[in-house]
């Protein structure tokens, strides 16, 4: 039989991991809402440009990944790749949150993402041959980060365009 001191630690241990759990489930719906967040705001941008002859397909499967948002319209064919990040919290709720952008990476005010830019130049390269080969012509296919609730500050030109949702339509 176990001793009071050794139920209390088993009590104990059993409270620990079940705070642990919550606290990680919380955490893994916090993201899945700001992800999904983010997405309607892309979605309802992208859903504007429709009176002017733009087709938008969301969520395109290709070879083990997927294409957020294909936009084909007179102006091209483009590939939108949607990033998320939590905000910080504002100092006097004035400041908004910004991400700065050098043509290759983002920089976050509280993490660096070198990954974002590459995969969606990568995916518009993939959907521009498989355009290619499926109507056996060339089609160019530009790449665009889509960055929901945050200010882009570009310090270079280069790079493809990284733009908040506002300002797909431009």
């Amino acid at each position: 039989a176990l001793s009071a001191a050794g139920s209390g630690a088993v009590g104990i241990a059993f409270y620990t991991l079940s705070l642990t759990r919550l606290a990680r489930l919380i955490r893994d719906r916090r993201n899945l809402r700001l992800d999904y967040d983010g997405r309607v705001a892309v979605v309802r941008a992208l859903s504007s440009l429709a009176p002017e002859g733009y087709r938008v397909y969301h969520d395109v499967p290709a070879e083990g990944f997927t294409i957020d948002h294909v936009l084909v319209g007179k102006k091209g064919v483009f590939a939108l790749e949607t990033i998320t990040r939590p905000k910080p919290a504002r100092a006097g709720g004035v400041e908004p949150a910004t991400v700065a952008y050098n043509g290759h990476v983002l920089f976050f005010p509280r993490a660096t993402d070198d990954h974002t830019v590459a995969r969606a130049e990568k995916r518009a390269e993939w959907l521009s041959e498989w355009l290619g080969r499926a109507t056996g012509e060339k089609v160019a296919v530009r790449a665009v980060v889509a960055a929901p609730g945050w200010l882009i500050k570009r310090t270079t030109a280069a790079g493809i365009p990284v733009v908040n949702p506002k300002q797909i339509p431009s």
